[in-house]
Order: C-alpha cells, then structure tokens, then sequence
C-alpha cells in the first residue's frame, strides 16, 4: 500500500508552495547542495505534501540545527520520486512513509541502497469518510453497499450528475478509482488539488451541514473540527493488495508509518542519522504541530518552535549519546 495506496495515505508549510500541496521538486532532475556531502555537517529531507510528514520534517530540522549543529536543507517531493531521489543520495531521509511495497523491494531488499530507519511511532489509515451529521441522520450510509443509494446526496457540479468522492492532490497514490469502478458505484472520483484544498473544501461543506463523502486518513488533526465517520468497505486482505491497482476492491490497510534513509547516510551520517533514527512521537503530539501549521497558520518554523519549548523530555530522548 502507498500513501495513499496507503498508500499513503498527512500537508502544508515550510512556505506557500508547500501549503498548497503542488509543484512538488522532482528530485531525480536536481539536488539539494547539501544531500550526500562528504564530510559536510548537513542533511537533507524530503517534504511530503501532507501536513503531519511537515509537522515531522520542522521539528527534526530544529532540533538537528540547534542542538547537533548540522546544516538542513528541505525539499519537497512528490511520494514516489521521493524513493528515487533517495536511492541516488539526492536527499538523506523520507521522514514519513504510508507504505509503497514495490519501491522498498527494489530499493531495499534488491539494490540496497535504501535501508529502514524505524518507525515514526504513528499508525496511518486511509478511508473514506462523511461527516457525523450526515451519519447520525442516515447511519446505513456507512456500509458501502449503501452508497449508491445516497449518491444523489453526494452530487456536486464537478461529478457530472453522479455522486461525488472527494480527494486530494492527483500525486496521492490511491485506489478509489478502482474501488468506485469495481464496486459498481454511481460515482466520480474529484480532485480537489491538495490536502489544503481539500481540507478547504471540507470545512465549507461541514460549515454549511451538507452531506460529503471523502478520502482521508488518520491520524489528522481535522478530526477536532470536523468528526468523521469512516464508510466500510470491503474487508483489506494481503491478496486483494497483491492484485493489479486497477482490480483494487477492498479496503486500505492500517499501517505502521515509516521512515528510510539513503544506505550511505545512514553508515556516514554520524550523530544526524543516529539522531533521526531514534525520532519517534505519537499521533497526539504530531497533530499539536500540524493542528498549528495548518489551523492556526503558523509557519512551520514557529509551530516546532513552541512544540519543542513545550516537550523537551521528549525529544531531549531522541538526541545520541
């Protein structure tokens, strides 16, 4: 599963570009000056569009800067380049990984130049969703067999008279498509462009109790603003996930959210790499930082800047010896 084939399956700082989710570097063409530099105190990550890998990548950069000394740069990258670029030592570490089975067996098990860098300590699920109200009205909405007949609830301009399933940004690995299409569902699956707009897109329809059926994931700090109910659908089994993306007809799995190095960096990182390793919170304190980059507006700079005044005994744990 991705992010989003979960797919992932969490953003938006480090800038404007970066709050809207597009125009993601495509790293197999450039690097960062700083990626791979021999002897050099300096990293570079790899930004994932969602909020809850950035809320991850500002506290890392932080904490590498100010109290181990390195040089950060960042670059944004789209999920599946991001595998690429850190094969080729373009950037250092992917801080956030929904899963992609196919880019870990030949970067990883064949090629070996990628290596596992342990876990960010967060569980990540895909799904799709509609708001409480509208279950709590019509609570059979949230079995998929359903579906169909709410589809006319679900209209919107943008999904040419049928219902409309609602995503994210086009670079999400997803299967909706092929879930809409192989459970023979009266419905059209929209872009909304990013996890900004989407999340946009779902504040102004919770502000005005209409009905919506959406992709999204947890955790996410929308959740406080906007309950959810997750629509079942089939049961995930590891044969569903090993047919073609276009056969997909189950549910995404709940994955354990990873995290990878380049093979070099993490032999020749020294204290970066063992500090990065050991990075690990929970779903609670990432959504604190995301809740502040994407709610309250503050850059990312600032959001890990209060977070880390505030928990030092936490990642005052992730420092090396």
């Amino acid at each position: 599963m991705n992010r989003r084939t979960a797919v992932k399956a969490t953003a938006l700082g480090l800038g404007a570009l970066l709050l809207t989710g597009c125009g993601a570097a495509d790293m197999t063409q450039q690097a960062s000056p700083y990626a791979n530099a021999a002897g050099a105190r300096t990293v570079t990550l790899s930004v994932q569009s969602w909020v809850g890998a950035q809320a991850d990548v500002a506290v890392a950069k932080l904490i590498l800067e100010r109290e181990l000394g390195y040089r950060v740069d960042t670059v944004q990258v789209d999920e599946v380049p991001a595998w690429d670029a850190l094969s080729q030592g373009r950037v250092d570490m992917i801080m956030e990984d929904w899963g992609h089975p196919e880019q870990e067996a030949r970067y990883v098990k064949e090629k070996k130049t990628i290596v596992p860098a342990g876990g960010v300590g967060v569980t990540g699920h895909i799904g799709w969703f509609v708001p409480k109200y509208f279950a709590d009205a019509h609570p059979d909405v949230t079995d998929w067999r359903n579906l169909n007949k709410y589809a006319s609830y679900f209209k919107t301009p943008e999904s040419g008279g049928k219902g409309q399933l609602l995503d994210g940004s086009p670079s999400y690995v997803t299967n909706d498509k092929a879930l809409v299409d192989n459970l023979k569902l009266d419905y059209q699956v929209v872009f909304s462009g990013s996890e900004a707009a989407q999340i946009t897109q779902i504040q102004r329809f919770a502000k005005e109790k209409k009905p919506f059926l959406t992709y999204w994931y947890q955790p996410q700090w929308l959740f406080e603003q906007v309950p959810m109910v997750e629509v079942e659908l089939p049961a995930y089994s590891q044969e569903c996930a090993a047919k073609a993306p276009q056969d997909i007809d189950c549910a995404y799995p709940t994955t354990p959210l990873a995290k990878y190095m380049n093979a070099d960096f993490a032999k020749k990182g020294g204290r970066a790499a063992a500090f990065l390793k050991n990075f690990k919170w929970n779903a609670e304190q990432q959504n604190q930082v995301s809740l502040m980059i994407a709610d309250q507006k503050l850059s990312p700079e600032e959001a890990a800047e209060k977070w880390v005044a505030a928990n030092e005994s936490t990642w005052r744990a992730w420092l090396p010896e």
